[in-house]
Parts: C-alpha cells; sequence; structure tokens
C-alpha cells in the first residue's frame, strides 16, 4: 500500500469514528441509550463477520485459552463503555462528549502505569495533566456553577471502561484483527441488548434500528478495519498521530450539525485539549523510530591488531534532541557481533 494510501485510511478511520457521537445523539431521540449501544456493537461486529468472509488473505493468528481472561475483560468492558457514552449522550451535549473521549488518553496511561507496570515519559505526564484540565473544565455544568454535569461524568466513566479494555486488548493485538473485532460486536452487542430488555427498553421501529446498525458497522467496525490497514503501512506511532483528529472533528460536526451553543469556557477547554493531544502525538512519535549506527571496535589478536565495523539498527523509547541522544544498547547482542567478525 502507498504511503498516501495508507494516510487517507487512517484520516478516514478518525473521521468515520467521529461520526459516532453526533449521529447517535441524533439517534437517542428515537432509540434507547442502552439499545443504541447495543446496536452499534451489533453493526460493528455483522459488518466486519461480512468483510472477513470476503478476505481471503487472513494470515494473523488466532485467539486461543491463553487469550480468555483479556476476551472476557475486553467483552465485558466493550458492554459497558459504550452504555455509559450513550447516557452521557442523552444527558449532554454532542460536542463536549467528543472532547471528554479524548480523557480516554489519560485512563490507558494511568492503567498502563498502574496495572501493567509500563513507563510513561514526561511529556506524556504533561500532557496528561493539560487533557485532564480541560476535561474538568468541560464537564462543568456553567461558569456560575461548581456542579459537575450527568452527562460529562458518563462520558468519563465510558473513557475509563475503554482505558482499562486497550490494556485487555493489547495483549491479544497479535492476533486476528477480525477475530477481535467481530467477538467484540457480536457478544458485547448481545450483552447490551439483555440489558436494555431488563431495563425496559423497547426495539425502535425498522428504520432507526438499520440506521444504528450501519452507524455502528461505519465508526466501529470499518473504522477499526481502516485503521489496522493504515498502521499495517505506517506504524502504530503514526497511524495514532493521524487518528488523534477524531475527537475534533467530532466536535465541528456537532456544532454544524446539531447546533450546538459554543461557549467561552468550550473554548478555553478546545484549546487545552488541542495542547494536550499535540503533546501526546509527539510523545507517540517520539517513542516509536529506529535509528541505524555503524559501530567500530578496534582489538588485538593473535598478536596483531584488528578492526570491525558493525552496523545495526535499534528502537529507541526516548526523544531525539540536538544536544543529547541517550539510548539504550542490547550488550549482548553487540557481543555476539563481534565474535560472529572474528
Amino acid at each position: 500500500m502507498s504511503k498516501t494510501k495508507a494516510i487517507t485510511f487512517a484520516l478516514l478511520a478518525a473521521a468515520f469514528y467521529a461520526i459516532n457521537i453526533p449521529a447517535s445523539k441524533k439517534l437517542l431521540d428515537f432509540v434507547g441509550p442502552t439499545m443504541m449501544a447495543a446496536l452499534l456493537y451489533l453493526g460493528a461486529g455483522i459488518g466486519i463477520g461480512v468483510l472477513s468472509l470476503l478476505d481471503r488473505k487472513k494470515r494473523n493468528e488466532r485467539l486461543d485459552k491463553k487469550d480468555l481472561l483479556f476476551v472476557m475483560g475486553m467483552i465485558v468492558l466493550d458492554i459497558a463503555a459504550p452504555i455509559f457514552l450513550m447516557l452521557g449522550l442523552a444527558y449532554g451535549t454532542s460536542s463536549n462528549a467528543s472532547l471528554l473521549g479524548n480523557f480516554e488518553i489519560v485512563a490507558t496511561a494511568i492503567i498502563a502505569l498502574a496495572v501493567f507496570k509500563e513507563a510513561v515519559s514526561g511529556r506524556l505526564w504533561f500532557a496528561i495533566v493539560l487533557i485532564t484540565v480541560s476535561s474538568i473544565l468541560l464537564s462543568f455544568e456553567g461558569t456560575d456553577s461548581l456542579r459537575f454535569s450527568y452527562g460529562s461524568l458518563f462520558v468519563l466513566a465510558a473513557t475509563l471502561c475503554w482505558g482499562f479494555e486497550n490494556n485487555c486488548t493489547r495483549k491479544i493485538s497479535s492476533k486476528s484483527t477480525y477475530e477481535i473485532v467481530i467477538l467484540k460486536g457480536i457478544f458485547s452487542g448481545f450483552g447490551a441488548l439483555v440489558i436494555s430488555f431488563i431495563k425496559g427498553e423497547t426495539i425502535p421501529q425498522l428504520i432507526y434500528v438499520v440506521l444504528a446498525l450501519l452507524l455502528g458497522f461505519v465508526a466501529y467496525g470499518l473504522s477499526i478495519f481502516l485503521y489496522v490497514r493504515a498502521q499495517n503501512s505506517l506504524g502504530a506511532a503514526k497511524t495514532s498521530a493521524y487518528y488523534a483528529i477524531a475527537p475534533f472533528i467530532g466536535a465541528l460536526l456537532s456544532f454544524l450539525l446539531l447546533h450546538e451553543k459554543l461557549t467561552r469556557i468550550y473554548l478555553i477547554a478546545f484549546m487545552v485539549m488541542i495542547v494536550g493531544t499535540a503533546f501526546v502525538v509527539m510523545d507517540t512519535l517520539a517513542k516509536n523510530h529506529i535509528h541505524i549506527h555503524t559501530h567500530t571496535f578496534t582489538h588485538i589478536h593473535d598478536g596483531s591488531r584488528h578492526t570491525h565495523t558493525i552496523t545495526h539498527s535499534h528502537a529507541h523509547d526516548h526523544y531525539v534532541t540536538d544536544k543529547r541522544h541517550g539510548h539504550r544498547h542490547n550488550r549482548s547482542e553487540l557481543e555476539k557481533l563481534i565474535k560472529t567478525e572474528r
């Protein structure tokens, strides 16, 4: 795949997901929030299931018993998250929900640090602070009120669930993408459907069922499909960087299509969120680059001097500056290369 096509796929993945919040907000006038969550995930599962039948080049390893715990965690969290999101949309605005979706970055990073002991860089900590400040501003009911809005709290609960879910999915991300998305869609969708019936929600008119399923296929299923295709060519870091525009597209669509009110506090939160997201993008790109270096070693062997030149590449987990470029070498690998040269 060409680089231009891969970038197009990444941007389309972001745009398709961004459609989700304003479109769901509109459909919630006709569909209950839990029923809506169920239909969205069922649409994703069914749609990607059809695509998997048409794709004859599936090469990823299938899930097995070792993945069961993470799969179950992923499904349970994917039942809760969209329900919280739809409740947030029912009580709040689409524009707020779009931007608050970025709090998922904070949740994912904190959970990765606390539970999975992954490192968090100083740049990402700064981004976490900015995104958190922006989320707090977006969560107030108004400038003259110190109460948090129910809508914002539900959306934040959804991002926390997706933060845990991201870490579960990461553990099985090397396995079949089709299989992961289908399991997410079908089982999480049916789980939410059962809850919607328990709550007493009814099945809406057929036209709204079809629209919700199509929205789920595009906003969840097709978005993930295009994201993975782009990632195969661009790599995870660059794809994530392009995908970071999704919340801002969703906010723009909310103002254009739903005519939501643009407040001063929203503009302030918007600017803070942009800066925070920019730091996330920089941190993501900084952690995922590879350098090729040539090392020359001179030593005495059999009474004569020998010089060996070794070229090797290694991944870095830091940001490169002109002043300092510290990195770690795998000493054992270098020693193996030296012995080989001898």
